[in-house]
């Protein structure tokens, strides 16, 4: 069972070839040939360390609508390998599942200026990698939900932005966010918790802000996606289970209320009884909300 609440308002890296298949965020027309992946494609480098992405490519055509994907792991763990939205390539969409710096080795704001590096990046390279720029959606599940939900919103903020990668005069925007059951307000996450919430969450943003959120105020409040939204920010689809014990879903409700205030496209998509993740957030259904939300966009 689901409720479902909707508001609307007013030059160095070796590329493997990528096809696709539509020019809008709703992809059709594949043919039976396949999709593929350009594994291990390097976006970035930071020092000695290396950001690469995998690239899952729909069958035929060319100017595929793109999903770049982030995985989860409170921020700690995880890699590009973990990538649920087969479907959606079998459907017609390109998907870069990206690697980013987790917190042992660097803490916030490393994440999203490397997963904005890698916008950027592939926004250079659309012609080689056949995708369509116009057409970038963003999603990201737990961990990965935050950090795409913040990458959405914070479009043109410095402190975010970053200056990882070699493609600066491209932009880090994308045209929509697919957020499952990610932290959205770090400054109020641990009151909302369970017991159970706060013995994952403490040492997660302990690595993550370099401390608490009430001794990293500035930090926590620069993390949250709430503190970004505003009147520019591009529509927004969250999947939350209502029994879900690591990350509330009153963290979702208080970005849909911000969405809400700023008049800006929102759909909320309720799995009742889901707990933190499971193979009912990626199941046809669920995906089916998702690729009809992508559509709508494309429109």
């Amino acid at each position: 069972m689901h409720t479902r609440l909707i508001t609307t308002g007013c030059g160095r890296y070796a590329l493997l070839a990528a096809i696709g298949c539509a020019v809008l965020l709703g992809g059709r027309g594949v043919n039976a040939a396949g999709p593929s992946v350009a594994r291990d494609v390097e976006y970035a480098r930071v020092g000695a360390e290396r950001l690469a992405l995998d690239l899952h490519k729909p069958a035929g055509g060319t100017r595929a609508p793109l999903i770049v994907w982030v995985h989860g792991g409170a921020w700690r763990s995880g890699s590009r390998d973990s990538m649920p939205l087969v479907a959606l390539v079998e459907q017609g969409y390109a998907v870069a599942s990206v690697d980013y710096r987790l917190t042992p080795v660097a803490p916030f704001p490393a994440q999203v200026h490397d997963i904005k590096a890698a916008v950027r990046f592939l926004r250079a390279k659309q012609a080689e990698l056949g995708i369509d720029a116009k057409r970038i959606a963003i999603a990201g599940d737990s961990a990965g939900g935050h950090l795409a939900a913040l990458v959405g919103v914070s479009a043109g903020v410095a402190e975010l932005e970053g200056n990882v990668g070699e493609y600066a005069g491209e932009s880090s925007a994308v045209q929509a966010i697919v957020d499952f059951y990610g932290p959205t307000n770090l400054t109020t996450i641990l009151d909302q918790s369970t017991p159970h919430g706060l013995g994952v969450r403490i040492p997660a943003l302990q690595l993550l802000l370099g401390g608490q959120p009430e001794d990293k105020p500035e930090v926590a409040k620069l993390a949250s996606v709430v503190t970004h939204v505003d009147a520019n920010d591009p529509p927004l689809l969250i999947i939350h289970g209502d029994q879900d014990p690591q990350v509330p879903i009153n963290q979702s409700h208080e970005l849909v209320g911000k969405y809400e205030e700023f008049k800006r496209p929102v759909e909320f998509e309720v799995v009742h009884g889901g707990k933190h993740g499971g193979d009912e957030y990626h199941d046809a259904p669920r995906i089916e909300i998702v690729r009809a939300f992508l559509e709508r966009i494309g429109e």
